[in-house]
């Protein structure tokens, strides 16, 4: 009997174009945070040799993360990202398991409208400019809830979380319902146990997503000692150094504000690679570990 084309071995041919593809994916990976991180390292003198980005270590020095951490504007913003990221994270994630699980219980209150209403806000929003204004009016403008609140949901992690709230086998919860826990004390013990997989990468995703968010405080943070780390990130990879006398300067050019050393923007981007790459390996574990508890063994 001839096996399906999926369960035959690999030929050796098949199983040395996965290595090739996989090494390319891997280069293309790591090849550019490789070059940031050594750009960072480098003096001035090898970033010109180099015309750029460089690839090749030559005079290694830590002065750009000296002058970082000398910067009390680069060390604020660095607090106020990891107070937005902790805080955000957590209310998205309480917000979204609510919704997710009082959804995902067939019968619950105005079930199918408040589906399909959220469904509508995926295609159709009001626009940055409605938004700015509805955020202002509110008292948001220049305060940090603005950096949380006008994004603290997404209905595509909603419908994602309810999706595998559904599938939670209704043997467990009429269990739990047997034993007189009601609706509270079934999500806690029964259903959040058995979900820990999507729990992690849904946080995973609303932290990254706050981390790496930069708008709303362009938008709605005109103080720049208010700013997170990414908007710092953008200031200085862009528009060049955020604020005078910050003590991190380049060369002048002619109407535009002192543009900030390619050390110095590699230092500070790396400076926000940190969080996730020690992050990650943690959320990893527990989506091992949340799926083995997940199974249900009979």
């Amino acid at each position: 009997m001839t096996r399906p084309i999926w369960e035959e071995r690999p030929t050796a041919l098949g199983q040395a174009g996965k290595g090739v593809a996989l090494t390319v994916v891997l280069a293309l990976l790591v090849v550019p945070v490789y070059s940031v991180v050594l750009t960072s390292l480098s003096d001035q003198a090898s970033i010109n040799v180099a015309g750029g980005m460089v690839l090749v270590p030559h005079h290694l020095t830590l002065e750009s993360y000296r002058q970082i951490f000398g910067n009390t504007l680069i060390l604020h913003s660095v607090v106020v990202s990891l107070l937005i990221t902790a805080v955000g994270t957590a209310l998205s994630m309480v917000v979204t398991i609510l919704c997710a699980y009082g959804l995902s219980r067939r019968g619950s209150f105005a079930h199918r409208t408040l589906l399909m209403t959220l469904i509508v806000t995926m295609f159709f929003s009001g626009g940055i400019i409605p938004t700015f204004i509805v955020v202002s009016a509110l008292g948001g403008y220049d305060s940090y809830w603005s950096l949380i609140l006008p994004s603290a949901v997404s209905v595509f992690n909603i419908i994602v979380m309810r999706g595998f709230f559904m599938n939670t086998a209704q043997e467990l919860i009429d269990s739990a319902r047997l034993d007189g826990a009601g609706e509270w004390r079934t999500l806690w013990s029964v259903v959040l146990p058995i979900s820990r997989p999507v729990v992690a990468v849904i946080t995973l995703f609303y932290a990254v997503g706050y981390w790496n968010s930069f708008f709303n405080a362009l938008l709605y943070l005109p103080d720049n000692g208010k700013w997170p780390l990414q908007m710092i990130v953008y200031t200085y990879t862009l528009l060049g150094n955020p604020t005078p006398g910050t003590g991190i300067t380049g060369g002048q050019l002619a109407g535009h504000q002192a543009l900030a050393p390619l050390s110095i923007q590699m230092a500070v981007v790396s400076l926000t690679l940190v969080p996730i790459l020690f992050a990650y390996p943690f959320v990893q574990r527990h989506f091992v570990k949340g799926m083995l508890i997940g199974a249900i063994k009979g």
